[in-house]
């Protein structure tokens, strides 16, 4: 493989990383043909010794993804970095995948029914006074209150579940793929036996 076909097969895998960070990569590894041409190294022997250009593309797209979810810790964070290491092709996503949809399904659902329970409890609070409520003016306020309380303490604990889930699926994914890694890689009597004499 040639230089520039190494490189513009690194750039296609690194689309949808930030430009900044794609780019420092493609640089990096530039640095790495020179270097071996400085040294009387082929570009072909360069190319071999980096590896497979799309497998190195997910490797380091699943860990900007990693990084990008310790560093902000949000929904689109998190997504990014599943969707990362699920590209590793680490998990048997045939298995796990169906689990984890039906798992944050379930945590979708649940987020909207607290944001419900939260708007009817603003509802009763203001409404209930007004509307004859049983308890009065004030068991209105009060039941809102507990109601609006009760939601954003529910939404804590599937913020913290939530964020709990996805770091054990980046910690799965990791362990899972140096588990892997080894045996995927061709170890040097395999390579010396496929070479041609």
């Amino acid at each position: 493989m040639t230089r520039a076909e190494f490189i513009a097969r690194l750039r296609a895998g690194l689309v949808g990383m930030p430009t900044a960070t794609a780019t420092e990569i493609v640089a990096d590894y530039e640095a790495h043909f020179g270097d071996g041409a400085a040294a009387g190294r082929s570009e072909a022997d360069v190319a071999s010794a980096l590896g497979d250009p799309n497998r190195l593309a997910r490797e380091l797209k699943a860990e900007a993804g990693i990084q990008r979810w310790r560093q902000e810790q949000n929904p689109s964070a998190a997504t990014g970095a599943i969707l990362a290491v699920l590209g590793l092709g680490a998990i048997d996503i045939l298995f796990l995948l169906p689990f984890f949809l039906g798992v944050l399904g379930t945590l979708f659902g649940l987020f909207i029914a607290v944001a419900g329970v939260f708007i009817a409890g603003g509802f009763v609070m203001v409404a209930g006074p007004f509307a004859q409520a049983p308890g009065g003016a004030l068991g209105a306020i009060l039941a809102g209150l507990g109601m609006m309380a009760g939601s954003v303490s529910v939404g804590a604990l599937l913020t913290v579940f939530t964020v709990w889930l996805v770091n054990g699926t980046v910690w799965f994914a990791r362990l899972h793929y140096r588990l892997l890694k080894p045996a995927l890689e061709p170890t040097p009597s395999t390579q010396a036996a496929g070479d041609p004499a």
